[in-house]
């Protein structure tokens, strides 16, 4: 029977507990006739998985595998003709479920179901193998390692309708600012902004992670800590566009100016909105995730453009409870600057447990 990690149940508040990982036992996958099965070598935390075992995330749940990053090889697959094309494949899953690809939100009347430790989805990836329709694969760009591959698919979505999608400045020659570099998201804005063209600037409390992004592309960046950090990124500006197009956020603090697309708010559930801001027409959309047709888009882009998602540090083995305990101590801390991810095997090797 395929291994997987889900949380263990212990009493606590929301947000007070901290639940333990453990091993669960998952029923041998027994695919339907358009759905494919994945022996999973790598999978990736996001931030929802910290909630998760926090219990300050929506039908937190327990005996469902964690994590909705994922990259594996199709071993098996039903009876279609859709299915069997993928066997032996390399693949990425699309991190949720129940959006085809209307641009204003999911169409299924049941919501968005992403996967990984909740009650909306039975799957995750955090397990030895996975078993999903065909539909919601991708062949995982060939120039990354499976490492690389697992963790793009959520942050990838996310940071693809943010910019592309919702911004409406995925233009060359446009200001893009881009809030609390060294995240997921943040890092994959930046290297779609930087790919099309876009002057794309950054904040962060470490001035560490700020000469990072700037080796990445970014032409320049601020401490959110120093005080008139504003002036100083109109300082940074080009000359003759003094001012920013969007800003890609998922802090959720002070608003400077351009088209806002929040994706999240880690520094707090409010955002400040005053008359200042309505004299500049500024404009605030929420983004979340992404349509299966834009997860194929952005996965099209990252092969044309080559791009690398960024992994901060990887542990390996689904054994290893105690490394990936260290992977979400890493989030807990806001240390990490790219992405968490278990590699489950090594390509070409087989699992031990």
């Amino acid at each position: 029977m395929p291994t997987a990690i889900a949380i263990r149940k212990v009493d606590g508040k929301p947000g007070q507990v901290y639940y333990p990982l453990e091993h669960i036992q998952l029923p041998e996958p027994s695919p339907k006739d358009n759905d494919v099965v994945i022996r999973v070598t790598a999978a990736a935390l996001n931030h929802r998985d910290l909630f998760i075992r926090q219990h300050l995330y929506p039908g937190t749940t327990f005996g469902v595998p964690l994590l909705a990053d994922g990259c594996g090889t199709v071993t098996a697959t039903g009876t279609s003709p859709a299915a069997k094309r993928w066997l032996g494949k390399r693949v990425i899953l699309n991190p949720g479920t129940g959006w085809k690809s209307a641009p204003e939100g999911p169409e299924d009347a049941k919501g968005y179901a992403i996967l990984g430790g909740t009650k909306a989805n039975p799957m995750g990836t955090l397990a030895e193998s996975v078993c999903v329709d065909a539909s919601e694969v991708e062949e995982a760009p060939a120039h990354l390692s499976g490492v690389e591959a697992a963790a793009l698919p959520l942050t990838g979505l996310t940071a693809w309708r943010a910019f592309y999608t919702k911004s409406g400045n995925a233009l060359p020659g446009r200001n893009i600012l881009i809030t609390g570099i060294g995240g997921g998201v943040a890092l994959m804005a930046l290297l779609f902004a930087s790919a099309a063209g876009c002057n794309v600037f950054v904040t962060s409390g470490s001035e560490e992670k700020l000469k990072r992004a700037r080796e990445m592309g970014a032409q320049g960046g601020v401490s959110y800590k120093a005080e008139g950090w504003e002036k100083k990124l109109l300082e940074q500006l080009p000359r003759d566009r003094k001012f920013l197009d969007a800003i890609i956020d998922g802090a959720g603090g002070d608003v400077a100016g351009g088209v806002i697309v929040s994706y999240g708010m880690t520094l707090g559930p409010q955002m400040p909105f005053l008359m200042g801001a309505v004299l500049k027409n500024i404009e605030v959309r929420g983004s979340t995730m992404g349509s299966r047709k834009e997860f194929a888009d952005m996965v099209e882009f990252v092969k044309t453009k080559q791009l690398r998602p960024v992994v901060s540090r990887v542990v390996h083995g689904l054994d290893n409870i105690e490394g990936i305990d260290g992977l979400f101590e890493d989030m807990k801390k806001g240390s990490q600057f790219g992405k968490l991810v278990v590699e489950i095997v090594k390509d070409g090797e087989t699992s031990k447990l």
